[in-house]
């Protein structure tokens, strides 16, 4: 007889956004969008926080990473 497989115990992994000192010297900024830029063919938003840069995970839709811009800056206003 096979002995009884065990189960996938791994931890989930949350998000955490990187803290940058700067959006990177090659990154596009998109026209039209606040804190949206294009790095390596995706759309990366970075937002000011405190003293250093919080980088979004990469999107596919620009209005998708102003989204995550808004919701940082109003998470870190309060």
């Amino acid at each position: 007889m096979k002995p009884l497989r065990q189960p996938n115990t791994r931890p989930v992994i949350t998000y955490r956004p990187r803290v940058e000192p700067a959006p990177p010297a090659h990154a596009w900024r998109v026209e039209g969008f606040k804190d949206v830029w294009m790095l390596r063919n995706r759309y990366v938003a970075f937002v000011l926080v405190g003293d250093a840069f919080r980088q979004s995970p990469p999107f596919t839709l620009p209005e998708s990473a102003q989204r995550w811009a808004t919701q940082v800056r109003h998470e870190n206003e309060i």
